[in-house]
């Protein structure tokens, strides 16, 4: 008999413990050997997990039975403490070799007649670790008569960084205001930060960065030190370290100096002076993550420094206490000249660093985009990570998808990582994959790890979309193992977040593992990077923002050809920044691989990839390809109906709806352009012509007037239909289809300055009724705000009257752009 179904909001994500059935049953009593605060997490975690699986928890026991090695009464108990403290109390248990810093063993193991099962870690974190790693193996129903399982994580720095503001915002942050501050100062109530480092400690991670890397000075007033001391107090039991970002330039903002240079003896005192105040309010603070001379933030180039001059200055300071400083490679002039076909931004970080290996502290870490651009949807690894050979070194990555949907779509982030992670770098000559780089053992580094931007919110369920929280897991994951699959980790997330029904796995993976190549189809295929509004919400579908501007996220699209030339030949030189034996991959165009084509040459629209297909094909292809598998995403979905609780599946079902219909923006927006651009017909006749579309210039209007749309590849002939100045304006069409039953749709715009209302009129008679009040994240009408509203299944006859009024309201002029009609039993037309 099935379990019944409750309603879940996604806060508990993948810590649901749900009932499980046991192959054997488990001991009942628990022997807690250690009494740091970590360990007593990881027994009430204990506790917890069991009795919400098994009904069940187990009872607590004295351990003077153990420290004599007597063991007590001859029952089965779970045993939890340090691998020091476990051999002492079972002198015959043998901790496995080779288990690194916060690495656990779990095992099974004979006492004097008793079979009890072991929690060990190499630290107390450790033991918290490896209890969830035991209840994360009873939540994939494996048999626990015999367990031996070590495991360690790959490097010591496993980071989420969160980029919330003082004021309780966070910049690309799309799952609600911050769990930390509100109204320029720390929450009062920070239960919701506890939960949060409780889904951190679950999957390995042990330090938070609080707050945006573009730093407030007040991040170090006295009274933000005391309130991150509150954070750190609530974050400790769960082995989650605090760190914060620092704004360089805080000496002259906030201390009043005459200057902020590294090398001023007054400056290093006020930096040691906040530095020992932060100790005194989180003696295990983790450190700073900096972010200078990038993107308007202040730093040492202002005195003629380098980025070593200023990190090392910070870790002076920090390293009597044991912290790290986290210099971004994000360093870049956003001021490049457009003209000059030499200039490059993607060359930027590893001309400023490389120069400078060998000479940063030992506790500076330079943290590195996955990529040289900026998350984008499809990067080469970024050449740095070869180009330092001893200094330390964390990989960036972003959780949050600034520029991969925003949670409004999903998209499976794991396969992208994985791709940077496995590639080889073939330094020196030999085999060196970026993870062996970053984790220390390719060069021999004492640090390294990984930071990813997760900027989750107080949202119920995190981040929004309940499929993005696969990321979060996936990068705990990686972090801790960067070895596992994509495959491995989507089943495993999926299991414990939804249920273990083979049908529930089987369609959130359908719909996960291939989200990432689906969306960089219906965006940015051939390594075009996402082609989004990069001088604005990063969101919807706006290529001519990238070209001829300072930002140097170009691809210079011409009439005759595309791409950035790259090459150490006759363009920027970037692919000479790569080993050899990478740079000559890259180097030639008959071994450069098509999906990153265009970011490293730039080629006719006619030429000929592997395939033999045409480039200019390819993207038109590429589009709509990636359109209709978004709309699978819909189907999969729908077939858990019934298996999940009606409040996540109905949720998820709106996500990918919307996603279904956005990717026709996205569609029709890029090829259109590119249709303009090259000249070139898609060869399927399909850019320009949309079957069942009436544009609102094709139809009788009463009030409304056009107006144009920048950009113009947004929009239908780069103009919408607005209502200004009017009460209600009126659109109206004659339909001319065979009888039968469809589904029509409305594309039209919502702007966040108002919640304008819209009718759809059948032959008078009203069909639906809707307000524009979605919150999406663009300003102005584009792509941005570009949104259907859906009627499915509805009756028709040729002549059939279809209109639309809209009513405007607080500055929204209610506007669209067209209609849709198609049969409701074909599901390909929704890509008209």
């Amino acid at each position: 008999m099935p379990l019944p179904l409750h309603a879940e909001s996604g806060a508990k994500a993948w810590l649901r413990y749900a009932p499980v059935k046991l192959a054997a049953p488990l001991p009942q009593r628990m022997v807690v050997l250690d009494k740091a605060v970590t360990v007593r997490s990881a027994a009430f975690e204990l506790r917890r997990g069991l009795l919400s699986m098994t009904g069940a928890a187990p009872v607590s026991v004295p351990v003077s039975g153990y420290v004599s090695g007597l063991g007590l009464d001859a029952q089965p108990e779970f045993v939890l403490g340090t691998v020091t403290e476990v051999r002492k109390a079972l002198p015959g248990w043998h901790a496995p070799v080779g288990l690194k810093l916060d690495g656990y063993a779990l095992e099974t193991f004979r006492n004097h007649g008793q079979t009890d099962l072991i929690i060990a870690g190499r630290t107390p974190r450790g033991v918290l670790y490896g209890t969830f790693a035991l209840l994360e193996t009873l939540g994939e129903h494996s048999e626990l008569k015999q367990l031996q399982i070590a495991s360690s994580p790959s490097a010591p720095i496993r980071w989420a960084d969160q980029w919330d503001n003082l004021n309780g915002s966070i910049e690309r942050g799309y799952g609600g205001r911050s769990i930390f501050f509100n109204d320029g100062h720390v929450r009062a109530n920070l239960a919701r930060v506890g939960q949060y480092a409780r889904l951190l400690a679950s999957v390995g991670l042990n330090g938070v960065d609080v707050n945006n890397v573009n730093a407030s000075p007040q991040m170090l007033s006295p009274e933000t030190i005391a309130g991150l001391g509150r954070i750190a107090d609530v974050m400790r039991p769960w082995g989650v370290r605090v760190a914060i970002s620092v704004d360089f330039r805080s000496p002259e903002t906030l201390g009043g100096m005459k200057t902020f240079n590294p090398k001023d003896p007054q400056v290093i005192a006020w930096w040691r002076q906040k530095v020992n105040a932060l100790y005194q309010a989180i003696p295990d603070f983790a450190g700073f993550t900096v972010k200078a001379d990038s993107e308007g933030q202040a730093g040492p180039s202002q005195y003629g420094l380098t980025p070593a001059a200023a990190a090392n200055m910070l870790a002076g300071l920090l390293r009597p206490h044991g912290g790290v400083v986290m210099y971004r490679a994000f360093v870049y002039n956003n001021h490049l000249d457009w003209n000059d076909k030499k200039a490059d931004r993607a060359r930027a970080a590893y001309d400023i660093f490389h120069p400078l290996d060998g000479k940063f502290a030992s506790n500076v870490v330079v943290q590195i985009k996955n990529g040289p651009i900026d998350f984008q949807v499809r990067e080469p690894a970024s050449p740095l990570y070869a180009g330092l050979r001893h200094t330390n070194e964390a990989m960036e990555l972003e959780v949050t998808q600034e520029y991969l949907g925003q949670a409004r779509q999903t998209v499976y982030l794991v396969p992208m990582w994985k791709k940077t992670l496995d590639f080889n770098m073939h330094a020196e000559n030999r085999d060196t994959p970026v993870k062996s780089i970053v984790e220390g053992k390719a060069f021999h580094r004492p640090l390294g790890g990984y930071a990813a931007v997760v900027n989750v919110g107080l949202d119920a369920n995190w981040l929004r979309n309940p499929l993005s929280m696969a990321n979060l897991w996936g990068y705990g994951q990686l972090a801790w193992n960067p070895d596992q699959s994509a495959e491995e980790i989507a089943s495993n997330w999926a299991r414990l977040t939804f249920g273990d029904d083979p049908r529930i796995v089987s369609a959130v993976d359908s719909i996960l593992l291939p989200s990432w190549h689906v969306y960089e189809d219906y965006t940015g295929p051939l390594g075009l990077e996402t082609l989004t509004d990069i001088t604005g919400a990063h969101y919807g579908p706006a290529p001519q923002s990238a070209e001829r501007n300072g930002w140097g996220m170009w691809f210079r699209a011409t009439h005759t050809g595309v791409g950035m030339d790259r090459t150490t030949a006759t363009g920027t030189g970037f692919i000479g920044q790569y080993p050899p034996k990478v740079a000559a991959m890259y180097e030639s165009l008959k071994t450069c691989p098509d999906d990153l084509l265009l970011f490293m040459h730039h080629v006719p629209y006619t030429h000929r990839l592997h395939d033999g297909k045409t480039v200019i094909q390819y993207i038109y292809d590429s589009h709509y390809a990636g359109a209709i598998a978004a709309q699978k995403f819909v189907d999969e979905w729908k077939t858990l109906h019934g298996l999940i609780d009606t409040e996540r599946y109905e949720q998820v079902l709106g996500i990918q709806r919307y996603q279904a219909a956005y990717a026709i923006v996205w569609r029709d927006g890029i090829t259109r352009y590119f249709y303009k651009m090259s000249g070139i017909a898609d060869d399927k006749g399909r850019v320009g012509h949309y079957a069942g579309r009436v544009t609102g210039a094709q139809m009788q209007l009463r009030g409304y007037s056009p107006e144009k749309v920048t950009p113009w590849e947004d929009a239908s002939d780069g103009k919408a239909e607005v209502c200004r100045d009017q009460a209600q304006c009126t659109a109206s069409t004659v339909l001319q289809h065979p009888a039968g039953v469809y589904n029509i749709g409305v594309q039209y715009f919502d702007l966040p300055q108002g919640a304008s209302t819209f009718d759809l009129l059948l032959n008078g008679k009203a069909l639906a009724h809707w307000t524009a009040d979605r919150h999406l994240p663009g300003y102005k009408i584009d792509g941005d705000t570009s949104i259907r509203y859906l009627v499915r299944h509805v009756s028709l006859k040729p002549g059939d009257k279809l209109a639309l009024v809209g009513h405007p309201e607080g500055g929204e002029p209610a506007p669209f752009d067209y209609v849709v009609v198609y049969p409701s039993a074909d599901q390909s037309k929704l890509h008209n």
